[in-house]
Formats: C-alpha cells, structure tokens, sequence
C-alpha cells in the first residue's frame, strides 16, 4: 500500500519512529524533517489529502504537536476520513469501521514506541465493509455532498 506521511515542525519528532513502523508499504514523504522552521499543520494536511484524493496513496499519517489540528484540517477535504487516535483500539477500529483514511497523531502526546503501534494497526487494518458501516459511509457522504454545494438545513 502507498502511504503519505507529512509532519509539521512540532510532529518532526515523531518522524523516524513513523516511518519505521511504514516499513513494507510504499512511501510518498511529503515532509518536514526538521523543526528549524515553522511548518503549519494545514499545509500538510492539504498535502496529504491531495496526495490521497489523486490516488497517489491510499493512506496517509499526519503527525503535529497534539494531533487536533492535523486531523481537524484534513476532515475539511472531501472524501477525507481522518481521526486523531492515541490508542490502538481506535486506530485500526477507526479503520474497520469507519474506512478511516488518514491516522493522526501528536508528537507531544505519544511516544516513538507507542507511535510504531499505532501505525501498524492502522496499516494493518482493513474496512470490514459491512451493510451498516458502508450505510454510515453514506450519510457522511452526503454531509460533505451538501457542505459542498452550500446547502444549510434548519433545525
């Protein structure tokens, strides 16, 4: 499978343990390597779900300081499922379940150990493509279908 990674200056330090853990799978390494300069979590979020959107990699890892960010930017492309997960239940759950595509994490929050396992079970992990998951897939669908086109409904 094709992964692209990207980090921010913060999630740099997350980097190596990352991409250990990617072994076995392709890579498309959108950067950064070093935290010398300010690199903002949008910018790789867009990267990523770019990269995944054109079909240049069929997952991707997103690493900032907390994981917030990164997973709440990448939720604004569509067709991006992407979640902050610092557990291994949620990380290949998120996955099974959800069709999550993207995993988040944050540098400050996890350590290189821990990082290596969660990147194993979201990789590892396959979307069970059950009646049920695939119909909540749908309603997702269409929220991003109307967010698109502008549509607001009242409540």
């Amino acid at each position: 499978m094709k992964v692209a990674v990207a980090f921010d200056h913060r999630g740099v330090h997350l980097r190596e343990a990352v991409l250990e853990a990617i072994v076995g799978h392709e890579v498309l390494d959108l950067g950064t390597d070093t935290d010398a300069v300010r690199i903002d979590y949008p910018d790789k979020a867009r990267e990523v779900g770019e990269a995944i959107q054109r079909g240049h990699a069929a997952r991707g890892i997103l690493v900032c300081g907390s994981g917030v960010g990164a997973s709440v930017a990448a939720c604004k492309m569509t067709g991006i499922r992407a979640a902050i997960c610092h557990d291994i239940y949620s990380a290949h759950q998120g996955v099974e379940h959800d069709d999550m595509n993207v995993l988040c994490l944050g540098s400050e929050v996890v350590g290189p150990s821990l990082a290596r396992e969660l990147v194993a079970a979201f990789l590892n992990a396959t979307f069970d493509g059950g009646e049920r998951y695939v119909a909540r897939l749908l309603k997702v669908a269409e929220m991003e279908r109307m967010m698109h086109d502008g549509e607001v409904t009242a409540s």
